[in-house]
């Protein structure tokens, strides 16, 4: 194993001035800058003998031609809008080094994992069979309603078949990641091993009320949609505590008042709400709480609530043996300065391991920032990094 850090690094700066934003990268899915970005993925891949391949979602798949077995390594180009350089291109470029440095594994820059259009993760679902045409068909952009049929075309897409992961082909799949978050910052640490993917559950959250005027309804008449909300939202942040886990986090994401005007009481209120952890019978008893609490609001208030699911994604346990392979290279190359720990936020890695063993590698995040152009990492971090995965992925495969 040869492993160039140095061209690591170089091909990390080349790609963060596609789309370069102040100090960071504004390049969202299917977007030329985007686009330009799988474009020079695919010249690198051709340049080290893969075989590079673009489908019709847009993943990028370059192909080890040598035998097996092989890893999968990768994660996504595309960023959140006005972002950072590394959440997504760290894991895509280490793929790449690993690659470089002759060991057997095939890169993949996975497609819209930051979720501009529809649920996300076009991406890795497709290469799981998760992804439905009928899916393709009803997806828009979440910012300007492009539907996703027209952004494929407008990227040179359309018509393209989609990948699928080849059965058998893989011993397992490594994706390396900035942490977006300050737990190994804060303890001094310089590596994590990634234990788990945690779980996510997204609803909605819907009150109705009585659309009226502020200054002639009596406040004894009133049935306020807003209010009842705010009602609801403490009642969740006053009894998830007694609930949760060690590392369980809860998010009101989006509120919508209607009509949102400034002189009229609220008639309908919309909350977007999400809980996320490693366990899921922790989630499974997040969920009878929130059930138990919108039960209670309903008897107790005059603006009745509806609670509807919008998404699930279970926790994805990483794969022990490719864990151990990972823990053992941190011993040896980060002595100390390294720590087991779950991922807080979702990754590809999570549709991947309905199908593959996986495994994730955290580096620092200054300050826990991440989907900001501020998000950065030292350099001296990057390249341990790198050398890590780099060994653990040696290790594992034999």
């Amino acid at each position: 194993m040869n492993l160039d850090t140095d061209r690591f690094l170089q091909d990390l700066d080349t790609l963060r001035r596609i789309g370069a934003y102040k100090t960071g990268v504004h390049r969202p899915t299917y977007s030329p800058e985007d686009m330009e970005s799988r474009r020079w993925l695919m010249q690198r891949m051709a340049e080290i003998g893969l075989e590079p391949t673009i489908d019709g979602i847009g993943n990028v798949l370059g192909r080890h031609r040598g035998p097996g077995p092989h890893l999968l390594a990768g994660s996504h180009l595309e960023t959140q809008n006005h972002a950072g350089w590394l959440d997504g291109a760290l894991g895509v470029v280490g793929g790449l080094a690993l690659a470089r440095a002759g060991l057997p594994v095939d890169v993949c820059a996975y497609a819209d994992e930051e979720a501009h259009f529809g649920s996300g993760f076009l991406g890795s679902r497709s290469l799981i069979g998760a992804l439905s045409e009928e899916e393709i068909d009803a997806s828009r952009n979440r910012f300007d309603g492009t539907p996703l049929r027209d952004a494929l075309a407008a990227a040179g897409l359309a018509g393209l078949p989609r990948l699928s992961l080849e059965e058998g082909r893989y011993k397992g799949a490594l994706e390396m990641h900035i942490e977006q978050g300050t737990q190994l910052e804060n303890g001094g640490l310089r590596i994590g091993v990634v234990t788990g993917i945690v779980g996510v559950r997204q609803w909605l959250i819907a009150f109705e009320g009585r659309q009226d005027h502020t200054g002639g309804t009596t406040m004894a008449e009133r049935r306020d949609a807003g209010v009842a909300a705010m009602r609801l939202l403490h009642a969740i942040d006053t009894e998830f505590p007694r609930q949760c886990g060690e590392r369980t986090t809860w998010t009101t994401g989006r509120i919508v008042l209607e009509p949102n005007a400034p002189h009229i009481i609220p008639g309908r209120a919309e909350v977007t709400f999400q809980f996320r952890d490693i366990s899921t019978e922790v989630m499974d008893r997040l969920e009878a709480t929130l059930r138990a609490l919108v039960r209670e609001s309903n008897r107790r208030d005059r603006c009745p609530a509806t609670l509807t699911p919008l998404s699930r994604a279970e926790p994805a346990p990483c794969d022990p043996a490719m864990m151990r392979a990972l823990t053992e290279a941190a011993e040896d190359l980060a002595p100390g300065a390294f720590q087991p720990m779950p991922s807080g936020a979702i990754h590809d890695s999570q549709h991947i391991a309905r199908k593959l063993p996986v495994a994730m590698l955290f580096v620092p995040s200054k300050g826990g920032i991440s989907h900001h152009w501020t998000e950065d990492t030292d350099r001296d971090d990057l390249v341990l990094g790198m050398k890590v995965l780099a060994e653990g992925a040696r290790r594992f495969l034999g």
